[in-house]
Order: C-alpha cells, then structure tokens, then sequence
C-alpha cells in the first residue's frame, strides 16, 4: 500500500483525518463525519484548496442530517495520486466513484462548491444511478471572464492566495491572517507549483472541450438544488439562472449580500437550507 502522509488537518477546522486506498499508489484523504443516508461533498478549486478549507463550517451541522464525506479530490489537498495521473473533469468524477466503491456506497448525495457542483453534475449525467440528487453552489464550468479569469492565474503565495480568497466574499474579514496562512500551509508539498499549474490547466481546458452538455441536464430525473450568492463576480448568478432554466427537477436559491463562498460566509443559513432540503427528500 502507498504510504500515507505525515499530515494532521489543523485544529482551527476542527477535523479528523481520514485515509482510503481508491487505487493502487492513489491515498484519497478525507473527513467522514455522521450516520445515515451518505452525502459526499466536493469542494472548488481555489488556491491550496481542501475538504476542512471548504467544508469546515458545514460538516459538523449536515452530520445531522446524514453521513457526511469530504474528499480532497485527486490534485488537490493531501489527496496522494498515482504516478501518471491525469486531471480535469472526467478524472474527477471517476475518482469521486472510486471513493464511493471503496466505502462500499451504493447511492449518495453530492454536494459540491464550483468546480465541485460542475464535477457533481456531470456525475450526475454519466452515473446518475449512483445519486440520489446534487446541491450544487455557483457551479463551475463557466466560460472565462471577469474576476473568473483571474482565479484561472492563480499564484502560489500567501498574497495570492489572499487575493483568491477575497474575490469568493463580500465581507473581506472573512479572510483572517490564520485562514490564509492555513490554505497556504496547506498546498505546500514538494510538487505544489506544478501542480497547480496541472490541475488548472485541465480545469480550464475543460471548459471549452467538455462543458456540461445542457441536453442531458435536461433529461436528469434526480432533483437538483441550486445555490449562489447575488454578488458573485467568480461565476455570476447568470449560471444558476441557465441551470435552472434547463434541469427539470432544479430549484434554486439566492443568498444577497454573498458572494462565491456561501457555505462560509452564509454559514448558518446555508447548513439550513441544505439541510432542509435533504431531509425533506429522505436523508
């Protein structure tokens, strides 16, 4: 078996470390929080991203609501990949299905923050037996423009992974000193840089060679939860507009004054919401 790191999440996000052999030489690290009906939560794709950096102010509330897995997706985090691994978003949904098998999880909900919620949602499309449905929050996938060009430069420095940060929010103090030191922390290994540079490049790569095919989100049966910030200027709220126009079973809702980040900076409204909708839908 493929050694597992030397690594221990901080307390500041109040995790447990967790490790599963997904497939030979790959070490997926990940948060497995609660009982009952699986839910898999996948995160964005900012700088030095990880599960506890996105998920640490959501998994202890949704843990009442069901299990809760939070995985650092293949390229990001403490997640170890196998020599040769190639990344965008077929990988990921692949190593998303790997994780389930290896936990023996038949059906689970997702739910995703941008890249994750684009990377649910083609989930959904190529194995939509394996869902009971996706809450999906300022869904990647979107063309470049605006601030989202900027987050496809992303520098590897506490200042830029500051400026990263502060384009998710619309109350900067969201962004302390410790927040930025930790993600920072975090995406620091001995191939951080390149990478980065890797996993953005098949991001955006993406985006122009497998966009989510609207004709088959048309056709999903799952129910489908849509979540944005008004002031979003990484996705604008235009996204979840289209999304929710085409995906039969969608809904959606809007949270003002927030921007990308609204399992962080609508922390407590969001777990309710999400929630809610869960458990009025069997979790």
């Amino acid at each position: 078996m493929t050694q597992i790191p030397d690594f221990t999440t901080p307390d500041f996000f109040g995790l447990e470390d967790k490790w599963l052999e997904t497939a030979p030489g790959e070490i997926t690290h990940y948060h497995d929080l609660g009982e009952g009906t699986p839910i898999l939560f996948l995160h964005g794709s900012g700088t030095g991203v990880t599960a506890a950096a996105n998920w640490w102010l959501t998994l202890p509330d949704m843990a009442e609501v069901g299990r809760c897995i939070a995985i650092d997706s293949i390229g990001y985090g403490q997640s170890v990949v196998a020599e040769g691994t190639e990344y965008g978003i077929r990988a990921w949904v692949e190593h998303a299905i790997r994780v389930l098998d290896a936990l023996g999880i038949e059906k689970t909900w997702i739910v995703g923050n941008s890249l994750g919620g684009w990377v649910g949602l083609q989930l959904a499309i190529d194995h939509p037996e394996r869902l009971h449905g996706v809450v999906s929050m300022g869904t990647g996938g979107a063309q470049l423009t605006g601030a989202l060009k900027s987050h496809s430069n992303p520098v590897l420095t506490p200042e830029g992974i500051r400026e990263t940060l502060e384009k998710f929010v619309v109350d900067k103090s969201l962004i302390t000193d410790e927040l930025v030191r930790l993600r920072f922390e975090s995406a620091q290994n001995d191939t951080a840089s390149d990478r980065l540079k890797q996993v953005v490049a098949a991001r955006d790569r993406d985006r122009n060679e497998f966009p989510l095919d609207f004709d088959a989100l048309a056709k999903l049966e799952m129910p489908v939860l849509l979540i944005h910030g008004m002031q979003d200027v990484v996705i604008t709220p235009s996204r979840t507009w289209d999304l929710l126009q085409t995906i039969p079973h969608a809904d959606a809702h809007i949270f003002n004054q927030c921007g990308h980040w609204s399992q962080v900076e609508k922390a407590e409204e969001f777990n309710k919401v999400v929630g809610l909708y869960l458990k009025e839908r069997g979790a």
